[in-house]
């Protein structure tokens, strides 16, 4: 069989000509080049015209001598421009030449800024008919020919009136004004006599105001003469009730002229309209008519009777009413928060501690990585285990390890050799994660001997951080690969942190506060601080009235006293409902909606709106509230934790002791994100993170960090004490707002009975019950109960009587009552005395 013959001649693909108008497009650079030519050429016609009016007759001579150097005109341009002057001018249009360069330079502006050529074309040709418009009508007035109107204009002039008289060209050129006026100007008869009928209004309105405002002052001066003179004259009031009186004449006389000008303009709506061929009104009788429905009307000839009607309606159109907000916010701007402390200046990088100079940076020790990459490869080649490939990602405190294992190997079998590796490598905090989400490797996370510090200085000086558009961003600290993690505490939007004593819960704390203090204006976000340990957060007390929220009538902002954190909570519980009720009424869903609506003043002020600050509320130790307060803490924070995302109350709860009867079920499913430092037992690690790996943690700030997905293993960002010592006194040293920010009132719901209880009423054993209160300085019901072999419903109204006398104070919780009184002999004082 024969073979085929494969032509190896390439086609030829044929370009499209270009049209001739794509061959003439200039490009970007060249009209920039061009409009930038033709701008100044039109700057320098203009001078060259100006100069030859005061010029003309003494470059007259010059002109012809163009081309001979020797010879210097007066014209500012010198040759050139009284060549052109000449031409443009004297030869050409007169005084209306000067139009041509205000046309050049205008072409110039057009091209160098690419603008609408269609409104450039018609600049020209109004621009050039007016120029030669003038120049003709200048020659009337010019004999031969000349400055004012130039050659053309007086030849033109004289043609005109050479073929239709004097009378005739007046005519023409009348024409030619109307038909500018009206095409270009846009000028119509009735708008002509519309601007003189409201100026003459305007006149006589002006003139009555002025006539009417003198004979006030005459009739005035008047009386107050003859009040000086006579004291038998009307009293203030009358004078008040007479100006009233007056006022409300004027506004009646108002009314009744606004209402005959609808009148008039419901005639001018509802009159006939008679054309040939005749209108009639399609509704009947116009009178019948309503002004909201179209108008409608029917064309029929009268001369032809078989003419077929034809209906036309005409539309109205509607009036545009102006937005107020739109108004408000053209006329005083956007509502600014930050406008009360408008010179507040955010803390200076310079004032966190940079612990880089001492440590250098993260150092790559390479011969630590060997030994630990020979020491991970023989203990698993121990157990038969293969690997292809290693890689180690080197971090701040920890490096990662990233084995591929060969084909076969089940994932299992590494991840029970976690104490075996452990063991070989002679180091604590040994994690494997099998597999690592997202990649097809196994990691071994292995502490470094020798550990960075990671500062807050580089946390918060990062460009992550820096540059996060995020409504409440949280620098915590560095990843494994040395990348600064930062998060959105609005997103989260609770946080949940617990660890052992002496891993960094409090130092996180201050981490996270020192990252809303550098990002949040105080006029943005606010804090809530309950510490029971009454010695973690008291620094924060300098910037208590910038960044603090507090209860009305109480001294300090942090919270110390348990009674004091049960009030709090539930005053943002009722914080929480009145925002929610501010949403409901503003029709929006979240508080960055309805701060974005207050800004754009869409919201009254007068309808109890206002701007809401973000409320971040931090709990140092959470073990010890549920320990003391129970029940009482845990149901608000419930609350707060369900519903208060939206409305912008966000909580960080820390705690030590992370057990199920603190970290109750209820907590947990509020709280998706948590931070889990070092802890002691598995069981800690899975309450936390409802998985193990905190356990094997090296403690100093190492963490583990979870948003409800994968763990993140975190060197927290250092911040010492002096460190933000510097930052809230320089914060604090600031103009600040008068007071702290206010939360609602909270009454405390008494168990006791605020009622006097007769002393008729009391119980045989009251003063019995009393004794014993007094001698154990214990008050319940159950010691009652105990002591006295009573009910529990007795003891409980002996207690209500003990409290209505004085002695035992109200109810406390679950806590015992105080009681009042020191001992027997005051007691018995007490009771005499009644």
């Amino acid at each position: 069989m024969a073979k085929r013959k494969v032509s190896t001649k390439r086609k030829t693909v044929k370009k499209p000509k270009k049209s001739l108008k794509e061959k003439f497009t200039l490009s970007r650079q060249q009209k920039v080049v061009l409009g930038s030519f033709l701008f100044f050429l039109g700057i320098g016609l203009f001078f060259a015209f100006i100069s030859f009016f005061f010029n003309w007759k003494i470059d007259q001579s010059e002109i012809s001598e163009f081309y001979n150097r020797t010879s210097s005109p007066k014209n500012w341009l010198s040759k050139f421009g009284a060549t052109v002057s000449h031409f443009f001018i004297f030869k050409g249009f007169g005084v209306s030449a000067l139009i041509l360069p205000v046309l050049t330079s205008l072409s110039g502006v057009y091209l160098f800024f690419d603008l609408n050529k269609k409104r450039l074309l018609g600049f020209w040709f109004w621009g050039v008919l007016v120029m030669l418009w003038i120049s003709v009508v200048l020659g009337f007035v010019e004999k031969d020919g000349g400055l004012l109107a130039g050659v053309i204009g007086y030849e033109s002039n004289d043609f005109l009136r050479d073929y239709i008289g004097f009378i005739g060209t007046v005519l023409v050129l009348a024409f030619f004004a109307i038909v500018y006026i009206v095409v270009r100007l846009r000028y119509t008869p009735e708008k002509i006599s519309d601007s003189l009928k409201s100026t003459q209004k305007n006149i006589v309105k002006d003139y009555e105001s002025t006539s009417k405002s003198s004979s006030n002052g005459q009739a005035v001066s008047d009386n107050t003469v003859k009040n000086d003179t006579d004291n038998s004259g009307s009293s203030i009031k009358e004078r008040i009730d007479a100006i009233i009186a007056k006022s409300k004449d004027y506004r009646k006389k108002d009314e009744d002229k606004e209402k005959e000008k609808e009148v008039a303009i419901k005639k001018e709506d509802t009159k006939e309209i008679t054309l040939n061929p005749t209108v009639n009104d399609f509704y009947g009788d116009p009178k019948n008519r309503d002004n909201d429905v179209p108008e409608k009307l029917i064309i029929k000839s009268e001369d032809n009777p078989e003419d077929i009607a034809m209906e036309v309606e005409t539309t109205v159109e509607e009036e545009v009413v102006e937005n107020l907000s739109a108004k408000l916010v053209k006329d005083f701007g956007e509502f600014d928060p930050k406008l009360e402390l408008g010179n507040y200046k955010f803390p200076g990088i310079n004032l966190l501690k940079d612990y880089t100079t001492k440590t250098g940076g993260i150092t790559i020790d390479q011969g630590e990585l060997e030994e630990n990459k020979n020491r991970i490869v023989e203990t698993l080649k121990n157990y038969k285990i293969e690997i292809a490939q290693i890689k180690a990602t080197v971090g701040p405190t920890v490096t990662l390890y990233e084995i591929v294992p060969e084909a076969g190997i089940r994932i299992s079998k590494i991840k029970n050799l976690e104490d075996d590796i452990a063991l070989s490598l002679a180091a604590l905090g040994i994690r494997i994660i099998a597999p690592i989400p997202g990649k097809g490797t196994i990691g071994i996370e292995v502490p470094n001997k020798n550990s960075t510090i990671v500062s807050m200085r580089s946390a918060i000086a990062s460009s992550k951080f820096q540059n996060a558009e995020m409504e409440l961003p949280l620098s915590l600290g560095k990843t494994i690969s040395n990348e600064t993690f930062v998060v959105d505490l609005a997103k989260m939007p609770h946080l949940l942190m617990a660890g052992a004593t002496g891993q960094g819960k409090s130092v996180g704390l201050n981490a996270i506060l020192t990252s809303l203090l550098y990002k949040k204006h105080p006029a943005e976000v606010k804090f809530v601080l309950v510490d029971p340990k009454k010695v973690e957060l008291t620094l924060f007390n300098k910037i208590e009235r910038h960044y603090l929220a507090k209860l009305p009538d109480t001294e300090e902002a942090i919270i110390t006293d348990n009674t004091k954190v049960i009030n709090t909570l539930n005053s943002l519980c009722i914080e929480m409902d009145t925002r929610y009720d501010l949403l409901k009424n503003a029709m929006v869903r979240n508080i960055k909606e309805y701060n974005a609506k207050f800004k754009a003043r869409k919201l009254n002020p007068e309808n109890g709106h206002r701007f809401l600050p973000y409320i971040v509320l931090v709990v140092d130790e959470f073990a010890d509230l549920i320990m003391t307060a129970g029940k009482e803490v845990e149901t608000p924070i419930a609350r707060l934790a369900q519903l208060a995302r939206a409305i912008g109350i966000h909580l960080i709860i820390a705690t030590q002791r992370p057990s199920v009867n603190v970290i109750t079920g209820m907590i947990k499913a509020n709280f998706p994100a948590r931070i889990a430092f070092r802890v002691t037992s598995k069981i800690d690690s899975r309450t936390i993170l409802d998985t193990g790996g905190a356990d094997q943690l090296i403690g100093r700030g190492d963490m583990l960090f979870t948003q409800g997905n994968d763990l993140i293993r975190i060197q927290c960002a250092f911040v010492d004490t002096p460190e933000v010592e510097r930052i809230t006194e320089y914060i604090g040293s600031q103009k600040a707002y008068p007071d702290a920010h206010l939360l609602p009132e909270y009454i405390g719901e008494e168990s006791g009975t605020s009622l006097d209880i007769d002393k008729k009423d009391r119980d045989k054993l009251f003063a019995e019950a009393a004794e014993v209160i007094v001698t154990a300085q214990q008050g319940s019901a159950s010691l009652l109960q105990r002591k006295l072999k009573l009910g529990y419903n007795r003891a409980g109204r002996l207690i209500d009587q003990l409290e209505a006398a004085g002695v035992v104070g109200p109810f406390e919780g679950s806590k015992a009552r105080q009681v009042l009184v020191s001992d027997l002999s005051s007691l018995k004082q007490l009771l005499d005395n009644e």
